[in-house]
């Protein structure tokens, strides 16, 4: 991601990547460098070099111990950036919340007021989590979640459908895809009205070619 996290130059994914580290050499400062990069996700070579860069700011020290193998210790400035880091992520989450939660609740009571009550969500994920939730409190009925990159035949209690075809009845779609939403948006706008896909802003979807053609 573009957008900095922290008052230095380290990005989203740098901040998240580091703190998963410094947690992972508090919990255990034997674990090896393969079981730290599968444990986050990431390519061991990747884990190497951030810990080598962490080590190098004084994040964490790093012993060898036999056979052949390193020990990594937080120091007293890597609890204090774990500490900030632990923080700062937190924040981040919650602000994330509070703007998915006001923005799903919004696209809801819009299709509520049209009595679009048959509503489907698009991409899984934690903003259709939190849709789901937020459905809850409403006379509306998620009749299903469209993703054909899914492979689970439900998802946050909802069916999971290839296409918006598949659905009957359709009254309006939200999308709550974070990986792709505006070629989502433009898909689904070609078997539903665009008037009837909503996207919440935090998306950034550009909606108005889209709906100037249909």
């Amino acid at each position: 991601m573009a957008e900095n996290r922290t008052s230095g130059s380290t990005s989203d994914g740098d901040a998240e990547i580091t703190l998963g580290l410094l947690n992972a050499v508090q919990e255990n400062s034997t674990a090896t460098q393969r079981s730290m990069a599968n444990d986050l996700g990431i390519a061991l070579g990747l884990a190497n070099a951030y810990l080598k860069r962490c080590a190098r700011k004084g994040l964490i020290k790093i012993s060898q111990v036999p056979p052949n193998r390193y020990a990594y210790y937080l120091t007293p400035k890597g609890f204090r950036e774990k500490s900030r880091l632990t923080s700062e992520y937190l924040s981040s989450s919650f602000t994330f919340f509070r703007r998915a939660r006001g923005q799903c609740s919004e696209a809801l009571d819009y299709c509520a007021a049209r009595n679009w009550k048959r509503v489907a969500l698009a991409g899984s994920g934690e903003l259709a989590e939190i849709a789901t939730l937020c459905a809850v409190e409403r006379d509306i009925a998620l009749i299903g979640m469209i993703d054909p990159e899914l492979k689970a035949k439900e998802f946050a209690g909802l069916k999971i459908f290839a296409s918006a075809k598949k659905l009957r009845d359709l009254d309006a779609i939200i999308v709550t895809d974070l990986r792709a939403p505006q070629a989502v948006f433009e898909t689904l706008s070609k078997d539903l009205s665009a008037e009837r896909v909503l996207t919440p802003p935090l998306l950034g979807v550009v909606r108005q070619q889209t709906e100037t053609a249909s």
